[in-house]
């Protein structure tokens, strides 16, 4: 079942995608008035029961897309989590060593954006760089949780384009500033359940700027697992229903490339997963 996010007629909501419609589920069950609170109350595996009550009467075309979460208590990101990504990093100067642990930022949920909403390039910075990214939604609330039961805990999988403004990153050690930005992190277009991909299944990532095919792996490259992530950003503090663990892009940035390549206002970028969705963003001058 894919659940998402959305405005429509100037009222937030959430519901089921049903073909080219969405049943609005935030309408039809106000008791749940955000995704994030159905999926805390654990009916993420009911959601297709739910939405077969429900009229799928909007048209995809007619609505806003947001954040598929739009306020997460935490957004978990992981750094050079694809060894592709992190050879390119050292070729084009940063030194840097393998990690024994998943290194980790977190990002702020007001630098999200939702599908077609644009990602917007700051006026104190030209450096706007894309990462495709395999999202994690966490489904209930878990704390020094085990790899081996690291997918009890999750509720779905979404698309992420962890966009980077890179000299800000490289700003001082952690990275933190060059990933808050308002309206840099795109998310969406929505959600896939748990129950419809296999934990153990490599899932294709693709990201392609303005038709130009930037990025090509699988999941299987990720260096620290989904579970092995879950695990240790669990050990540091209570995982809960709604955080979102962004695992990690791999190579084919663009201030990799020589020489660099950055996203100008007009752009269009673009990430698929393979059994989850496309999202697309336009890039945008801050106002």
């Amino acid at each position: 079942m894919k659940l998402l996010s959305f405005k429509y007629q100037n009222r937030e909501s959430w519901g089921a995608v049903i073909g080219n419609s969405v049943a609005d589920l935030g309408r039809a069950y106000p008791q749940y008035p955000t995704l994030q609170a159905y999926i805390a109350a654990g009916r993420v595996l009911q959601a297709a029961a739910d939405a077969a009550t429900v009229n799928a009467d909007i048209a995809l075309s007619a609505i806003e897309y947001l954040p598929v979460i739009t306020q997460p208590e935490k957004i978990v990101c992981a750094i050079r989590n694809y060894m592709d990504h992190h050879k390119e990093v050292v070729a084009a100067g940063l030194d840097r060593e393998l990690s024994e642990y998943p290194p980790i930022f977190l990002r702020v949920w007001r630098s999200q954006c939702g599908h077609e909403q644009a990602i917007l390039r700051p006026d104190c910075s030209n450096s706007l760089d894309w990462e495709g990214e395999l999202a994690v939604i966490i489904g209930k609330p878990g704390r020094n949780i085990p790899a081996a039961r690291a997918y009890e805990h999750v509720a779905g999988y979404s698309v992420y384009n962890d966009a980077s403004i890179r000299e800000w990153q490289f700003h001082a050690k952690s990275i933190c500033a060059g990933k808050n930005f308002e309206s840099t992190g795109a998310f969406g277009p929505w959600m896939v359940t748990a129950d419809e991909i296999d934990p153990k299944r490599e899932l294709w990532l693709k990201t392609w700027l303005n038709g130009k095919q930037m990025q090509s792996t699988t999941t299987a490259n990720m260096i620290f697992s989904v579970a092995e992530q879950i695990e240790y950003a669990s050990t540091i503090f209570t995982l809960m229903p709604g955080d979102v663990i962004v695992t990690g892009t791999p190579g084919g940035v663009g201030w990799s490339a020589k020489p660099p390549i950055f996203m100008v206002p007009g752009d269009v970028v673009e990430v698929e997963i393979e059994a989850i969705g496309r999202l697309r963003n336009t890039v945008r001058q801050a106002a």
